[in-house]
């Protein structure tokens, strides 16, 4: 490296997008800036009862703008140096677009459709319509597209986002020239890519979520789709062939996205991929190292070489995809659709009355904001000092559906063996232990398909933030967990894709080398608990066959 070079890693998040100035030669953090969502924040275009969740492209470009201007902090001696921007997302997080590749909801006349906006990772209202990709994939009579995402479609992915949205809305099915992921359409407005069927799509994101393989020629057939249902007819040509791995660059800023941004035009852009495959550059990920992205949900990534795994398919996980995570290697994707977001839930059942009674009273919203603010920490508190196995309770953590093993996102989550007793720490503790031994059953999935898991590393707001659930994690998994140490290791991740996407290192893995933070801290399993949590996880075992093969077995309402 000569002189200073700096680059801007990107995290557009849940509720926030992220942007972080790094040292292209050390990985040091130089500044960061935070932006929340306005739109989202206030609940627009989300209907949570009905599993619908939305959010409009202007949070994302607003965003963007404002904390890659607050990063560089004004500082043209940073600015003039900034040699790449790689962005993560989402995903799947699909969008329709017109011609020029802009989001049917920045026309005015969908600005407020819902159905016009980016169809969330979490959205769950496409639950029908994966039954019928799978169901199609099984009975038609050729290839199976399903065989490299575990043999099981989601509704949280690409086809059925889209098919779902082509089916309620005859104005967007109308207008809809062709559909983008968030994590291809950044790039593509950066760099100024106005074509749908030409901008470079994501391999991360085609592989993982839309069933691209080279095996298939691209995309699933044509003929394929139309046996799920003629709306589909034409889409395909409508969109890609081929993939980019996230180490490739998808062209450099144009000048108006220069001027907004206080960069130079020669800035490159990386090509995108999903927050958890560029977290795992990120937090360092090895070969057969799992590393654990935990915060609403999880995404559980492993990578192996192609050659280890051969023609091995992995039942039962979100994807195998050559390439998807670091160039040359087989990215392996599992995850749980909830885990911080079901403490979030209990909290706020806790805290309706209060919040409702304080209205009333009209006291200050300091209160309700200082009593939000500490429930979950005491919650911790009083949960680690009940012993484990002190109670009957037994929870399942699909308050949003399963992602992994085998996903089915009509599950519906559960907390059994209740009693007079069962007071909120009781509860809580039952619910962290039920997001570990969602866990667990991710490491079991893998080791059932003959793919060892040497270590395991953690990133994320929950690994960060809760030495409590951490240690559960650890004792449940009955295996050690280093935790990263970087404190933003998406963006960090996006940075790493940065700097080689800008050729500032030859490749990810030696942008890794030299930018990781290295690990801050290891869980390592307490050998009085762990056989308790085996006793435990058999019960957490049973619960679950129980209540999937009665109340949600095919067939029944």
């Amino acid at each position: 490296m000569n002189g200073e070079q700096y680059v801007i890693g990107i995290d557009f998040g849940t509720d926030s997008v992220r942007s972080i100035v790094v040292d292209a030669g050390s990985g040091e953090e130089i500044s960061s800036a935070v932006h929340y969502y306005d739109r989202w924040k206030s609940g627009l275009y989300c209907d949570p009862v009905n599993n619908r969740f939305r959010q409009h492209p202007l949070d994302y470009v607003e965003g963007l703008e404002v904390t890659v201007k607050k990063a560089i902090g004004g500082r043209p001696d940073i600015a003039k140096n900034v040699k790449g921007i790689s962005i993560d997302t989402t995903g799947s997080t699909p969008v329709a677009v017109d011609e020029t590749c802009t989001p049917l909801s920045l026309r005015d006349r969908f600005r407020d459709n819902p159905n016009a906006m980016f169809v969330l990772w979490k959205d769950h209202t496409a639950v029908r319509e994966a039954e019928e990709i799978n169901a199609a994939a099984k009975k038609w009579k050729g290839v199976d597209y399903t065989k490299y995402v575990g043999g099981v479609y989601s509704s949280e992915w690409f086809w059925a986002k889209i098919l779902h949205v082509l089916r309620e809305d005859g104005d967007v099915r109308t207008a809809a020239h062709s559909w983008v992921e968030h994590c291809d359409w950044i790039p593509a407005l950066l760099t100024g890519d106005a074509d749908p069927l030409r901008l470079m799509r994501s391999r991360c994101a085609a592989g993982h979520k839309a069933m691209w393989h080279e095996e298939f020629d691209g995309l699933p057939d044509e003929k394929f789709l139309v046996s799920i249902d003629p709306l589909l007819a034409g889409l395909r040509s409508r969109l890609y062939r081929d993939t980019f791995t996230n180490d490739k660059s998808a062209g450099t800023l144009t000048r108006q996205w220069a001027d907004r941004l206080g960069l130079s035009e020669s800035t490159t852009v990386g090509v995108g991929a999903f927050d958890a495959h560029m977290g795992a550059v990120g937090g360092e990920i090895e070969p057969y190292a799992l590393c654990k992205i935990v915060g609403t949900s999880t995404c559980d990534i492993l990578v192996a070489p192609l050659e280890d795994i051969g023609n091995k398919l992995i039942k039962g996980i979100c994807g195998q995809v050559d390439g998807s995570v670091l160039p040359g290697m087989l990215g392996m994707e599992a995850g749980q659709s909830a885990f911080g977001d079901i403490y979030a839930w209990f909290k706020n059942l806790l805290v309706w009355p209060i919040q409702n009674l304080l209205q009333k009273s009209q006291l200050p919203d300091v209160i309700m904001a200082d009593l939000e603010n500490r429930i979950i920490p005491e919650l911790n508190a009083a949960a680690e000092k009940i012993p484990p196995g002190e109670t009957d309770l037994v929870s399942l953590d699909w308050m949003n559906g399963r992602r992994t093993p085998f996903a089915n996102q009509s599950l519906k989550g559960a907390i059994t063996g209740i009693n007079l007793g069962s007071d909120a720490p009781r509860i809580y503790r039952s619910l962290v232990e039920a997001t570990a031994f969602g866990a667990k059953k991710i490491n079991e999935r893998f080791g059932e398909e003959g793919v060892a898991i040497k270590q395991v590393i953690a990133l994320g707001g929950v690994a960060k933030k809760s030495p409590f659930i951490m240690q559960v994690l650890a004792n449940v998994l009955d295996t050690k967990i280093k935790v990263a140490r970087a404190e933003q290791a998406c963006a960090l991740g996006a940075a790493m894709c940065a700097a080689a996407a800008a050729g500032i290192h030859p490749s990810l893995r030696d942008a890794q080398k030299a930018m990781g933070n290295g690990f801050e801290r290891e869980y390592a399993p307490d050998p009085k608990k762990a056989p308790i949590y085996r006793k435990l996880y058999e019960k957490y075992s049973a619960t679950a066959d129980l209540i999937e093969k009665g109340l949600y077995a095919p067939g029944r309402a």
